[in-house]
Order: C-alpha cells, then structure tokens, then sequence
C-alpha cells in the first residue's frame, strides 16, 4: 500500500496548553479512517496541521512526502454546517464554486467548466434543484451536503470531513453515509466523528485522539466508547 500521510513525533500546543503530544501514524492511498475521542482531544486541530493550516511545534506532517501547504489542492474540507455563515448571502451554487477558486478567470470569474462541475457535484448530491437558492435557507442536512459538493468538486485525493452527520436528522444522515460508502476506496477519506457505530460499520479503521492517538480495528470498538469512556485496545492491531 502506498503511504499518502506521514506524521511523526507530532506535538501542538495552543500557547501554553498542550493539545497533541508525540503523535506518530500514517495514512495509505485509499483508506477510510474514523477519528474520534473527547471534546477538546485534538480531533480538528489535527485535521487543521494536515491541511497545513498550524504548524507543528514538534515533528513533521508529510503528504505524498511534502508538506501540506505544498499538497492542499489535493485535499477537500468539510467543516461542520453548523461553522459556515449561514446568515452570508449566497447561493448554493456559489458555496461550491468556493471549491474552485483555483480555476476563477483573472478578471474574477468561474469558468463555465467550473460552474457545470459544480453542478455535476449539487447532482451527485440529490440537490441541483437549490442551485439557486439561498445557502442559509437550507436545512441542516442539505447545508452539510452541499459543503461535501464544495469538497468534491476540486476532485480531491483526501478528502477530510468535520463531524458530517452532526446535527442533522437520520434521513440526512444515511444519506451521508451512502455517498461515503460510494467515495470509498476511490480516495483517501478521514472522518472526525461522534457516531461510533454508525462509523463502525463502514470504516477500516478507527483513531481515538486524546492528547495521545491510539489506532484500533472496528471489531475493537467497544460500548464503553460510546459513553466516554475511552481505553487502550484489549487486543493489540
């Protein structure tokens, strides 16, 4: 398997406090990998150093051996729905032409390549019919796909999702999880979640990040995880 993430020795301190301490893993071409542990364990702020959003205090971050800076046109980034301005007026289809702000003509404008990707992208989401309408009119689960169609339309090799199944309703929510089982394989997914068992059933592999990252199987994911209660694998991987 190809590695496409390497991090070593990894520690991060905001200030004083320190967030993530000594962190080594690596991520191969195509894995689908659930990031998950306590509020304030360094879930995003690991997401932010692979997009090469912080730097390191200690330790290296490498993608496909550069660092993220260099490689983030390759990355797509989903936010929680609930951290984008709903209240800033745009369209939905201006959402994702966001994602190709690389391609904008020098005089300021989308291509109309990009505009019909865009549009390929609010299809793949069941959603080119709100192209038009008001981001912020959209419910919480429609603003969380139209922010994946944001992702995917850069055609990323990564693609990192910040709690995409955070408050929005079931419907919503499977339908999320179709279009990941879809993504699978085709690209390097790592997703930051609180919905263990729903992550469980779809990922091949599981980070707890505490400060410290611990790396399990499905099969070791315990009930005790879903209350907090997070532990060492009883079985080394």
């Amino acid at each position: 398997m190809t590695k496409i993430i390497e991090v070593k020795d990894l520690s991060f301190k905001y200030e004083e406090t320190p967030i993530l301490e000594e962190i080594s893993l690596s991520i191969n071409a195509g894995e689908f990998v659930g990031i998950f542990g306590p509020n304030g364990g360094g879930k995003t702020t690991l997401l932010k150093l692979l997009m090469g959003f912080l730097k390191p205090k200690q330790g290296t971050v490498k993608l496909w051996g550069m660092p993220p800076k260099t490689a983030r046109e390759k990355i797509g980034y989903v936010p929680q729905a609930t951290s984008f301005d709903r209240q800033f007026p745009i369209s939905t289809l201006e959402v994702v032409l966001m994602g190709s702000l690389s391609e904008i003509s020098m005089w300021g404008f989308f291509k109309s390549k990009s505009k019909q990707k865009a549009r390929e992208a609010l299809h793949l989401m069941g959603l080119l019919e709100k192209e038009h309408q008001a981001f912020g009119t959209l419910s919480g689960g429609q603003a969380q796909r139209v922010l994946i169609a944001r992702a995917l339309v850069s055609d990323p090799e990564i693609l990192l999702l910040d709690e995409p199944t955070a408050s929005i309703d079931v419907e919503a929510e499977e339908s999320i999880y179709q279009l990941l089982d879809e993504l699978k394989g085709s690209m390097t997914i790592l997703m930051v979640t609180h919905d263990l068992q729903g992550a469980v059933r779809r990922v091949g592999r599981l980070l707890c990040v505490q400060r410290k990252i611990s790396s399990f199987s499905p099969g070791q994911v315990c009930d005790h995880f879903s209350m907090g209660l997070y532990h060492s694998p009883l079985i080394p991987k």
